[in-house]
């Protein structure tokens, strides 16, 4: 399996999705795509990281890469990567916890502590996950992956879908639970826009729907 990649198979939707734990709408978006993938999606994912750290990193200030342990939210982002890249059959199940440990549990990104029971909760080699992060090599490839979608799409936040050339920040306003139908038809329909309507640049509803 590829990187990062999800269900692949013949003509699949391929896209790639970014991600930063603290943001509640790349929460949204990735929990859709996550609930269609269980769904039986025939999307072909690659899962992002994308660090709003470095984002809002000052004009003198040095790269967040170079002090990662001053963001709160670069250790899970870690910690999600390493996942991905090396124990990919257990990622949906983290990637989808450690969103939850922000934001339903309310809980610190960069708890130690709390990280390691989460991957042990999910059968994930804890010990081995911080070991890796300690040699430095999960933190390079998120600055790489960073930096690439920076360049390459001039994305600028979270979430962020892009496919092919085409790029777009999305935001969804629900969360789709258990509903794979709904979460299917949530990111097919922008997926459909981003591929089909590029001259679409702003769509924002004046208020939102009770």
């Amino acid at each position: 399996m590829s990187r990062g990649r999800v269900g692949v198979a013949p003509r699949m939707t391929a896209f790639a999705l970014t991600f930063d734990y603290r943001c509640p709408f790349a929460r949204n978006a990735n929990e859709h795509v996550l609930a269609g993938l269980a769904g039986g999606a025939d999307w072909d994912v690659t899962f992002l990281p994308f660090s709003l750290g470095q984002v809002h990193v000052e004009e003198g200030q040095s790269p967040i890469w170079d002090r990662p342990a001053e963001d709160s939210g670069l250790l899970a982002l870690q910690v999600g990567v390493a996942v991905r890249d090396e124990f990919p059959d257990a990622f949906r199940a983290v990637h989808h916890a450690l969103f939850a440990l922000r934001h339903d549990r309310a809980q610190q990104l960069n708890d130690e502590g709390l990280l390691r029971s989460l991957l042990a909760d999910h059968g994930v080699d804890a010990e081995k996950v911080f070991t890796l992060i300690a040699e430095g090599g999960v933190l390079a490839t998120i600055r790489a992956e960073h930096e690439a979608a920076a360049r390459d799409h001039d994305v600028w936040g979270v979430p962020t879908f892009i496919a092919g050339d085409d790029a777009v920040f999305v935001r969804l306003m629900d969360r789709p639970g258990d509903d794979h139908a709904h979460a299917r038809a949530s990111i097919d329909k922008a997926l459909a826009l981003l591929g089909g309507f590029p001259e679409l640049n702003e769509y924002k509803h004046t208020s939102l729907s009770a």
